[in-house]
């Protein structure tokens, strides 16, 4: 067990967002942010599911703008922290400086778990406002435990206050988030948390592990509310770590008065672990991708698992949804022309 205070970030009105099309509204969002304050979650991360400036018609149409939104939750916000995902590329300078107008509290700034180059300038312009800056890692399965590391140093020595590392795919099992986080823990000074997927049915698991290896944050969405197969779930996370004796700043009492508003005005559903979902974290595509390929295999009469194995050799990451189309079209071609072959 962690000797240390234990932070607990929720991106339901983020994460969540995706699993929704992008499409919380201010009511929404006003009202989860209420109860977030009231359940003492530590940081509240708000926004379109990809992160601040990713509103688009290529990564979905937010119903809200990020001004909108930021500017609801932090009206509710008052000892929780107001948080946003910042992607460079998606987002730019400018959306940092309105969000920091604003008033958001915690920035994490993230990048392809091999990218880490990309977020110096983020990351300092954050550090100069006087406000948080965390360095993220996304899909961080890619990339071996070595260059994790290197990827890491380099966000520590920009200035971040802390390295979030994101099984974005769902795709890690316990002893992968071991090696990563321990090592981790030797190499930096800053603080390490982790963001799970739950695709194999392993987020709780894998999050306690970090934990237990030395990180002191850790991600929960209320009822996993997320992309894919969702996040790990608040409630249950919030259960295990009250029964360790972990030293949090919420309790399991508190979080289910946040989960019955979450029901009440988002979900009433949990997110389930489809074959779909599975098969995402099998093969390590963003969870975030598995409603793209469902409908683009469905319209093209395709295998969407064979979809899926083509786009993992391809290295897929987050932000390329137009390669799941291209390689949609061309299997779709291929099955054709393989059709036609068997006929004639």
């Amino acid at each position: 067990m962690s000797p240390h205070r234990i932070l607990i970030s929720d991106p339901t009105l983020r994460d969540g967002n995706h699993a929704i099309r992008h499409q919380l509204s201010v009511e929404q969002i006003e009202r989860y942010a209420a109860a977030a304050e009231r359940a003492r979650i530590d940081i509240l991360e708000v926004g379109h599911g990809n992160g601040l400036g990713a509103s688009s018609s290529l990564l979905g149409l937010a119903r809200e703008s990020d001004t909108r939104m930021l500017e609801a939750a932090r009206k509710q916000c008052r000892t929780t922290k107001l948080g946003i995902h910042f992607i460079p590329g998606l987002g730019k300078s400018r959306d940092l400086e309105s969000a920091i107008e604003i008033g958001v509290d915690v920035f994490r700034i993230a990048s392809h778990c091999t990218e880490a180059n990309t977020t110096r300038r983020y990351i300092e312009q954050v550090k100069r406002s006087g406000r948080t800056a965390y360095g993220v890692l996304m899909m961080s399965h890619m990339a071996d435990t070595e260059t994790l590391c290197e990827q890491a140093l380099l966000m520590q020595g920009y200035g971040a206050d802390g390295i979030v590392l994101m099984d974005s795919a769902g795709f890690s099992t316990p002893d992968l988030v071991e090696e990563k986080v321990t090592r981790l823990k030797d190499a930096l000074r800053v603080a390490i948390g982790f963001h799970a997927h739950n695709n194999l049915g392993l987020a709780v698991a894998n999050s306690l592990i970090a934990l237990e290896c030395g990180a002191t944050m850790v991600d929960g969405c209320a009822k996993g509310f997320g992309a894919g197969a969702g996040n790990t779930q608040l409630e249950t996370l919030v259960a295990v770590l009250e029964r360790q004796n972990y030293a949090i700043g919420t309790s399991f009492k508190l979080i289910v008065e946040l989960v019955a508003t979450a029901e009440a005005m988002i979900t009433k559903e949990t997110p389930q672990i489809t074959c779909s979902h599975i098969a995402s974290g099998l093969y390590g595509l963003f969870s975030g991708y598995v409603p793209h390929i469902q409908r683009i295999a469905e319209k093209l009469s395709i295998d969407p698992f064979e979809l899926c194995e083509r786009l993992a050799a391809r290295k897929l990451v987050a932000g390329q949804e137009d390669i799941i189309i291209e390689e949609a079209y061309r299997l779709a071609e291929l099955q054709a022309a393989a059709a036609i072959k068997k006929a004639s």
